[in-house]
């Protein structure tokens, strides 16, 4: 399974971002999918997931300014950013993961994309 993130860089504070991830070499449909983010010097947090019947699970810090959404069809997963701010800079890594239900710890996924970075300016 391949996971390519695309749709970071650089932005101001409150602006919109949305990141993609494609996700090719299996059925898309049967993983729970996630976003997760490590800041500089950091470690890599959960951000927010979706499981297969679209239930979506979002962090305290971005709950209601990010939507994590899939197309099934598209075989994609998407991070709507919006209202962002400095802290949410950091790489952003899709996961993978073959199971029902959405985890936060990293471990219980098994693929994952190479990252890509978000900068958010003051």
């Amino acid at each position: 399974v391949q996971l390519v993130e695309s749709g970071g860089g650089l932005v101001q504070t409150g602006d919109s971002l949305r990141l993609s991830c494609s996700v090719s070499g299996d059925t898309f449909s049967t993983y729970v999918m996630a976003w997760f983010r490590q800041p500089p010097g950091k470690e890599r947090e959960f951000v927010a997931g979706i499981d297969r019947t679209g239930n979506t699970y979002h962090s305290p810090p971005v709950k209601g300014r990010f939507i994590i959404s899939r197309d099934n069809a598209k075989n994609t997963v998407y991070l709507q950013m919006n209202t962002v701010k400095p802290e949410d800079s950091a790489v952003y890594y899709c996961a993978a993961r073959l199971s029902r239900q959405v985890a936060m710890t990293e471990a219980l996924y098994m693929y994952w994309g190479q990252g890509i970075q978000v900068t958010v300016s003051s």
